[in-house]
Parts: C-alpha cells; sequence; structure tokens
C-alpha cells in the first residue's frame, strides 16, 4: 500500500491499516483502510474474515487506547465516497483533551 501523503500508522495488521486522517472533520478521526484493493463495500467479498476480524479488533482496540466515551464507525458509498478505496472512519466529537492514548 503506497501513500502520497505521509500519515502516521496507529495500527497494522495483515490486512489492514489504521492511521489519523490527514484533513480530519471530527476531533478524533482516524481512517481503517484494508491493504487489499477493494473500490467500495458494494465490491467487498464477505467471505474475507479475517478482514473483517481486524477491522472490529482494530476498533475496539483504539476506542480503549483513546478512551473514546462516545464514537461512531462509519462507510461512505456512492456519492459519499470520496476516494475510490474501501474505507472506514472511526469517528469522535470528544475534545482533543480526551483524544491521546493512555500513558504508560
Amino acid at each position: 500500500m503506497n501513500f502520497a501523503i505521509p500519515v502516521k500508522r496507529l495500527h497494522e495488521t495483515k490486512t489492514l491499516l489504521a492511521f489519523h486522517h490527514p484533513q480530519p472533520s471530527y476531533p478524533f478521526h482516524v481512517l481503517l483502510v484494508p491493504k487489499k484493493a477493494v473500490a467500495s463495500l458494494e465490491e467487498f467479498d464477505l467471505t474475507d474474515t479475517a478482514f473483517l476480524a481486524d477491522l472490529f479488533s482494530t476498533a475496539q482496540s483504539l476506542v480503549n487506547e483513546f478512551c473514546l466515551p462516545a464514537y461512531r464507525l462509519i462507510v461512505n458509498g456512492g456519492d459519499y465516497q470520496d476516494f475510490p478505496q474501501l474505507h472506514f472512519h472511526l469517528i469522535s466529537d470528544v475534545g482533543a483533551q480526551h483524544a491521546a492514548p493512555l500513558q504508560e
């Protein structure tokens, strides 16, 4: 997976990459993108259980890591999809002070 825009990777698996949105629309805005080229949800292979497991596991991990009290996991399609690669948005309206990872 090549990126024209440098990104800070938050989580990576064999099937998925999660990173902060380069132009966030919310105080917390992370993109979760399959590494396999898939144009849209309509083209997604429903038997790809490895990606689905990684998607939900990663979303759950990020919610816990960033202590998000309220969040949404969104997928856009059709005219709402700005980029021709399936991707999911994990977003939260919490202020930036709540969107920092826990200190170890």
